[in-house]
């Protein structure tokens, strides 16, 4: 149900605003040191410490960890993997420095963000089969 409603928020279909702190991360964390502003990026973001996260997903997934009762290690490897996963995304923008980066991924968002959604509900469904 609630990565139904997610998926419904991601196409629009829905508005639900999500608990977040909207305070961007600065620019200068990747450029002054790369490896320790990734990881600052990606620990920041993943944690919702000092960002702005648009996506239902990293919602879903934490109500979903919470509601199934998993233990503490799946719970720590799923915000491991999240927060690594956005470290990897900003590293590899910093090292691309393509000036035409910035464009393709904002004409890409919205279909990411769907695809995201969508698979996030037919693998939950596909779980919550006996």
């Amino acid at each position: 149900m609630i990565a139904a409603l997610g998926a419904a928020r991601e196409l629009g279909l829905v508005t639900i605003p999500l608990p977040q702190n909207a305070r961007q991360i600065p620019q200068e964390v990747l450029q002054l040191r790369l490896r320790r502003g990734s990881l600052q990026f990606g620990f920041e973001l993943g944690t919702g410490v000092r960002t702005y996260v648009s996506a239902s997903t990293p919602y879903v997934l934490a109500l979903g960890l919470l509601l199934s009762h998993q233990g503490l290690l799946p719970t720590i490897l799923a915000g491991t993997a999240f927060g690594a996963g956005r470290a990897l995304s900003a590293a590899l923008t910093l090292w691309s420095r393509d000036p035409d980066r910035a464009a393709t991924i904002a004409a890409r968002m919205t279909w990411i963000k769907n695809t995201t959604a969508l698979t996030t509900v037919t693998a939950l469904a596909v779980l919550s089969i006996p």
